[in-house]
């Protein structure tokens, strides 16, 4: 009798182990997913905010009055950044980059002030910029405006399709997650049927018969889940050792949502599949047990 429990007892751990194990790897998958579209979002609105629109300065603003426009613009709710070129700076740049002074051949600094206006991520689009450049080209002593519309159209455009992309890959992997879980959790109540409609026959009420199942449920995602931020967070732990920069896509609210996320899925998706899984059996008959 002893030796039965013990093989019981044993063969119950054993499937404890592989639902955890099963679960973790379909919540590790489910992060990542989770860890991509929120990198994504992040990445589109750095690409968008370092597209730079470049306002051209006519040859009679001064540096004074160039800066007191960079403040009026600061002020703008489409503005992310403003950079402030003067022409002695152009100069300067220019002739770094030439190995020469163009002063000397021409007998004056021939380059103009400018002022590198960076947008916002959501005003950085075709419909946005044609209303702002409007704007901008209405401040005086303003030459001439310049933004690279077909890098930004192309930009948009492929990232509409790589969040459209990540959107339905996740849609998909949801279904795929639920269905992979609830058949683990399935298969670990069907083995004790026969123990459910044991305590039915004592008289047992359905709550009291669901709830170490819900227990073990609960728990058993918990752990999945921590197994799984552990797994994600040493991954993305190597890629900033592999790539520093990285973190300006990854931020720290990409980290706790992506957390979040894998724990209370790892818990409400086991809780409900071991519920569902509970009242199937609860409902059949004896003579239904045997024929499944």
């Amino acid at each position: 009798m002893g030796k039965k429990r013990k093989k019981t007892g044993s063969h119950r751990g054993l499937q404890v182990v592989t639902l955890c194990i099963s679960t973790s790897m379909v919540l590790i998958l489910l992060g990542m997913v989770v860890f991509s579209v929120l990198s994504a979002r992040n990445l589109s609105a750095y690409v968008k905010e370092n597209l730079t629109l470049t306002m051209i300065l006519g040859e009679d603003m001064t540096t004074p009055e160039a800066r007191k426009l960079c403040q009026d613009l600061g002020k703008k709710p489409y503005i992310h950044h403003l950079n402030f070129i003067s022409k002695e700076q152009a100069l300067q740049e220019q002739s770094r980059e030439m190995g020469t002074d163009p002063s000397e051949f021409a007998g004056f600094n021939p380059f103009l002030g400018s002022i590198e206006v960076q947008l916002k991520a959501d005003y950085a689009n075709s419909d946005s910029i044609r209303w702002i450049s409007k704007q901008l080209r209405k401040y005086p002593k303003i030459s001439d405006l310049t933004y690279p519309q077909v890098l930004m159209d192309s930009v948009n455009s492929n990232l509409k399709k790589i969040n459209l992309v990540l959107l339905v890959l996740a849609v998909l992997l949801t279904f795929v997650s639920f269905s992979l879980i609830n058949n683990t959790v399935r298969l670990g109540v069907y083995a004790r049927r026969f123990s459910i409609h044991t305590m039915k026959l004592v008289g047992a009420s359905w709550g009291f018969i669901r709830r170490p199942f819900m227990r073990n449920a609960v728990l058993t995602g918990l752990l999945a889940a921590i197994i799984a931020i552990a797994v994600l967070a040493g991954g993305i732990y190597l890629l900033y050792s592999y790539e520093p920069d990285v973190m300006t896509v990854i931020t720290w609210d990409v980290l706790a949502i992506t957390g979040g996320a894998v724990l209370l899925f790892g818990i409400i998706i086991t809780t409900l599949c071991s519920y569902f899984s509970v009242n199937k059996f609860l409902k059949m008959k004896a003579s239904e047990l045997y024929k499944i």
